[in-house]
Protein backbone atom coordinates (compact mmCIF):
# COMPACT_ATOMS: atom_id res chain seq x y z
CA UNK A 1 0.00 0.00 0.00
CA UNK A 2 1.38 3.20 -0.91
CA UNK A 3 0.94 6.78 0.56
CA UNK A 4 -1.20 8.60 -1.11
CA UNK A 5 -0.45 13.22 -1.75
CA UNK A 6 -3.53 13.40 1.15
CA UNK A 7 -2.23 11.31 3.87
CA UNK A 8 1.39 12.94 3.84
CA UNK A 9 -0.35 16.22 4.28
CA UNK A 10 -2.53 14.82 6.89
CA UNK A 11 0.16 13.65 9.11
CA UNK A 12 2.53 17.08 8.01
CA UNK A 13 -0.80 19.10 9.48
CA UNK A 14 -1.06 17.13 12.56
CA UNK A 15 2.84 17.49 13.09
CA UNK A 16 2.66 20.96 12.81
CA UNK A 17 -0.09 21.52 15.25
CA UNK A 18 1.08 19.35 17.76
CA UNK A 19 4.43 20.66 17.54
CA UNK A 20 3.81 24.21 16.55
CA UNK A 21 5.99 25.30 13.88
CA UNK A 22 8.49 27.35 15.80
CA UNK A 23 9.56 23.71 17.79
CA UNK A 24 10.19 21.87 14.00
CA UNK A 25 12.43 24.56 13.07
CA UNK A 26 14.31 24.33 16.54
CA UNK A 27 14.92 20.49 15.93
CA UNK A 28 15.53 21.04 12.27
CA UNK A 29 18.80 24.29 13.77
CA UNK A 30 20.05 20.84 16.17
CA UNK A 31 19.92 18.97 13.69
CA UNK A 32 21.82 20.73 11.72
CA UNK A 33 24.39 22.10 14.37
CA UNK A 34 24.84 18.41 15.43
CA UNK A 35 25.57 17.07 11.46
CA UNK A 36 28.13 20.47 11.38
CA UNK A 37 29.93 19.34 14.68
CA UNK A 38 30.10 15.39 12.95
CA UNK A 39 31.86 16.78 10.05
CA UNK A 40 33.78 18.82 11.78
CA UNK A 41 35.22 16.12 13.99
CA UNK A 42 35.85 13.68 11.21
CA UNK A 43 37.58 16.91 9.46
CA UNK A 44 40.10 17.11 12.68
CA UNK A 45 40.42 13.30 13.17
CA UNK A 46 41.88 13.10 9.66
CA UNK A 47 44.15 15.89 9.82
CA UNK A 48 45.28 13.65 12.44
CA UNK A 49 45.20 10.89 10.95
CA UNK A 50 47.24 12.96 7.33
CA UNK A 51 50.78 13.80 10.05
CA UNK A 52 53.54 11.88 9.37
CA UNK A 53 55.29 10.11 11.67
CA UNK A 54 58.46 11.54 12.70
CA UNK A 55 61.32 9.93 11.02
CA UNK A 56 63.62 6.87 12.63
CA UNK A 57 67.10 6.96 13.83
CA UNK A 58 68.88 3.95 14.46
CA UNK A 59 71.37 4.07 17.71
CA UNK A 60 74.11 1.70 16.71
CA UNK A 61 75.40 1.50 20.43
CA UNK A 62 71.62 0.74 21.94
CA UNK A 63 70.86 -1.80 18.60
CA UNK A 64 67.10 0.11 18.60
CA UNK A 65 65.09 2.49 16.83
CA UNK A 66 64.18 5.41 18.32
CA UNK A 67 62.43 8.66 17.13
CA UNK A 68 64.44 11.52 16.04
CA UNK A 69 62.55 14.30 19.03
CA UNK A 70 64.44 11.17 21.48
CA UNK A 71 67.58 11.32 20.34
CA UNK A 72 67.59 14.95 19.86
CA UNK A 73 66.88 15.54 23.96
CA UNK A 74 69.78 13.08 24.53
CA UNK A 75 72.02 14.80 23.01
CA UNK A 76 71.83 18.07 24.46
Amino acid sequence: MGLSIWQILLVAVLAILLFGRGRISDLMGDVAKGIKSFKKGMAEDDDENDKPDPPKVIDQKADKVVSEKTSEKSEN
